[in-house]
């Protein structure tokens, strides 16, 4: 026995953690506990976030039929937009999510306690009269029943509202009152057939930035109770009334791209109300007193997520601006194809949304090993998912190019774009997942840091081969920004760094102990 024990003595001390992805994957499909409950919150939440940009695909469909000019200035204006939008979203949703799991895990936890410290209370005084136990029994119930009836208290969830707020409404001023100069700096010059319409889409969709802001921050709070059905009611009323009305505001009442801005910027606002009388039945959104607002530590971590976000963006955002330099048909097929590749992508977010949730929640209760558990699962679901995208993406891409655009040429260049749309699916899945799975880790730093570094590279690929291949040197570049963003997403969990390092400590085997 002696001699087991060293033989598993010495496999612990040769452990890798990247090992650690190949682990169980027979289970990828296996609707264990783990499996269903990644399922109950990634199937909503893939959904959810899906659910805006098909809106987005479908305004694009609509404004498609107006002309190539209109088409690719709101390409540039949304590209715009979501470069100014998640610049504060991003950072503002993911440290709600894991601050909320977290809360919401300690507040959990200390209930537990205080209703087992009512219960033991209770055995000790059975020796006692009846009439005591009676009472006794009666406080337990009431108190039980307080604790389920009183609103939760979650400072986060205050603080990243009042955020939100505050956020939507300087990203309005300055959309506006920026919107040329911003335009021409993404190559929309003042002669461009372009500017006129990419100016009024803009500066209306900006009026809807609080609303964008505070619903983001909402699903940031939902998503850490691991809630994700309520964001999506609120989604899917807010977008089917989006699609409802841009016909009608673009083609019956004449509005043209305002009209498709116009329809968008009332669906946020209703989601966010939708969003907002939901969550005051379940929490106290004012708090006792400005002390429980926790702005210094959303700042701190923040500023780390604000860094990534920058350099996620700003390559994408590039990219956008790139296209646009190449002309109105370059442009009009790069934005239909990039909204199809961030759309389909996205998919994959909602396994990101679920593993950072359960791992936020795990690493509180330092339960490291359904922390392991769930991170490797999830990434093994993200990669069978991309390849089932991929094929998805290929022909929907293929057969169905002319539901974005009549133009031949518009419809030529989506179809060079295919390999790149379709081929990045599974690194695009697996990319989008780690994000989830460093953010319940609250690797923020490592995050920012390894970011920024691909941004770098990725700009100056970029640059190069637009510069010696063009539109195509364009999505070459994309693939190098994804397949750059996925090694450094890998590198930390697979090294066991960081919040990993009990991956290179695997529990004692039973042989060792025997």
């Amino acid at each position: 026995m002696a001699e087991v024990g060293n033989v598993a003595c010495t496999k612990r001390r040769w452990n890798i953690p990247i090992f650690v992805f190949f682990e169980d994957i027979r289970n990828v499909f296996k609707f264990d506990d783990l499996g269903m409950e990644i399922l109950r919150i990634a199937f909503p939440a893939a959904l959810a976030l899906a659910a805006d940009p098909i809106a987005s695909l479908i305004d694009t469909a609509f404004i498609g039929h107006l002309g190539a000019n209109e088409i690719a200035a709101v390409g540039v204006s949304i590209a715009i937009f979501n470069q100014a939008s998640k610049v504060t979203i991003f950072p503002l949703v993911n440290i709600t999510t894991s601050f909320v799991a977290e809360e919401e895990t300690v507040r959990r936890i200390s209930e537990k306690e205080a209703i087992g410290d009512l219960e033991k209370g209770k055995e000790e005084k059975n020796d006692t009269k009846v009439e005591l136990t009676t009472k006794c029994e009666s406080l337990d119930n009431k108190s039980k029943g307080k604790l389920k009836r009183v609103k939760r208290h979650i400072p986060s969830a205050s603080t990243a509202i009042l955020m939100g707020c505050i956020l939507g409404l300087l990203q309005t001023i300055f959309l506006i009152f920026l919107a040329k100069p911003i335009l021409s700096l993404m190559g929309v010059k003042s002669d461009s057939p372009m500017l006129s319409p990419a100016k009024k889409y803009l500066t209306l969709r900006a009026i809807g930035a609080p609303a964008v802001l505070l619903s983001l921050a909402m699903q940031g709070v939902f998503r850490g109770f691991k809630d994700t059905r309520t964001p999506l009611y609120a989604i899917v009323v807010g977008d089917l009334t989006n699609i409802i009305l841009d016909p009608i505001f673009i083609f019956v009442l004449n509005w043209g791209v305002s009209g498709a801005a116009i329809a968008h910027v009332l669906s946020q606002y209703l989601i966010s109300i939708i969003l907002l009388c939901k969550l005051m039945t379940e929490v106290n959104l004012l708090p006792p007193s400005a002390k429980d607002l926790q702005f210094s530590k959303f700042l701190k971590n923040g500023f780390w997520l604000l860094a990534r976000v920058i350099a996620v963006t700003f390559c994408v955002t590039l990219a956008a601006s790139l296209a646009a330099r190449l002309g109105t048909t370059q442009m009009a097929a790069f934005q239909v194809c990039l909204q199809i590749w961030l759309t389909s992508s996205l998919l994959a977010d909602g396994l990101a949304v679920a593993g950072q949730a359960i791992l936020a929640s795990s690493f509180a209760e330092k339960d490291f090993q359904k922390a392991k558990a769930a991170g490797v699962r999830v990434l093994q679901m993200g990669l069978v998912l991309g390849f089932g995208l991929a094929i998805v993406v290929a022909i929907g891409l293929y057969f169905g190019s002319g539901v974005f655009s009549k133009d031949k040429n518009v419809i030529r260049f989506i179809i060079i774009a295919i390999p790149f749309v379709a081929g990045t699916q599974p690194i695009n899945s697996v990319a989008f997942v780690l994000d989830g799975v460093n953010f319940g880790a609250n690797d923020f730093a490592y995050s920012a840091y390894s970011m920024v570094l691909v941004g770098a590279l990725t700009i100056t690929s970029e640059f190069f081969l637009y510069k010696t291949n063009g539109y195509t040197g364009i999505w070459i570049a994309l693939t190098i920004f994804m397949v750059l963003r996925t090694f450094a997403g890998l590198w930390r969990m697979g090294t066991g760094t960081g919040p990993w390092r009990f991956l290179r400590i695997p529990s004692m085997s039973v042989e060792a102990k025997s």
